[in-house]
């Protein structure tokens, strides 16, 4: 998931395309000398933000018969974004992907991919610490710098899992969705231990001997309210399995 970079000359990239190690090599051209080993070797052209109104180079880039990457001119609004899309699907192949970048105003993610049905990118290379609330806001994919790799990585598994709607339509896609909501269960639950644990120094009485089962069934019905299906005598066990699990490491840890 390396950057885009800059027009300077050709700048080859992977990109997150929503989910850890599904790169594709992105190319941004430095002018339409670029262009025919662009089409030979990239997988996606990316049209820069600072040359969008160069309308022959990106009439150029759009008719390689690769999907196009449009980036967000700074200032431009969404329509012009979109509309930019929409020029590059009509002039290439209509596979067209929309890049936030820059400064990313993660206010437009959301909009953009409403207002044009199409993926959007946000490239945090500037910042890696926006994976987590670009994820949130509706992103595709995220395209970062190596050293922000894992964290746009981990921002597309955890959050990924816990907030984008899933449609697998095949056995494979099915067991990645899995794969993506456990790893923010278990991120979830080893969150929930540490916390346990700090309430058990706190108590007055720890361990197993301080359990509050009148709190512990209240837990519970108010998890019934985000999980219908399961409701409270499928998400009794489960949480009481949990709570044990967390009071037997605070035990073994205090017992050290």
């Amino acid at each position: 998931m390396p950057g885009a970079g800059s027009p300077a000359g050709p700048a080859s990239a992977e990109g997150a395309a929503g989910a850890p190690g599904r790169g594709v090599t992105l190319v941004e051209p430095a002018g339409a000398a670029d262009l025919p080993a662009i089409a030979a070797h990239a997988q996606a052209v990316v049209v820069g933000a600072s040359w969008t109104r160069d309308i022959p180079l990106v009439r150029a880039a759009a008719g390689l018969g690769l999907p196009v990457v449009v980036e967000r001119r700074p200032g431009a609004s969404l329509e012009e974004w979109l509309g930019l899309a929409d020029y590059c699907a009509v002039e290439g192949d209509g596979r067209v992907i929309l890049c936030e970048g820059g400064r990313p105003d993660l206010s437009l993610v959301r909009a953009a991919r409403a207002a044009s049905g199409r993926p959007v990118l946000v490239d945090v290379t500037g910042d890696p610490g926006l994976s987590a609330a670009a994820v949130a806001a509706g992103a595709d994919g995220l395209i970062a710098g190596q050293d922000g790799r894992a964290l746009a990585e981990e921002a597309v598994t955890v959050v990924g899992g816990l907030l984008r709607p899933e449609s697998p339509a095949t056995l494979p896609e099915c067991r990645a969705a899995i794969d993506r909501v456990d790893a923010a269960l278990a991120t979830l639950l080893e969150r929930r231990v540490e916390l346990a644990g700090i309430v058990q120094r706190i108590k007055p009485v720890g361990g197993f001997a301080g359990r509050d089962m009148e709190r512990e069934r209240a837990l519970v019905a108010r998890m019934a309210l985000r999980a219908p299906s399961l409701g409270e005598p499928g998400l009794a066990p489960i949480m009481n399995a949990v709570i044990e699990a967390g009071l037997r490491l605070s035990e073994q840890r205090a017992a050290r």
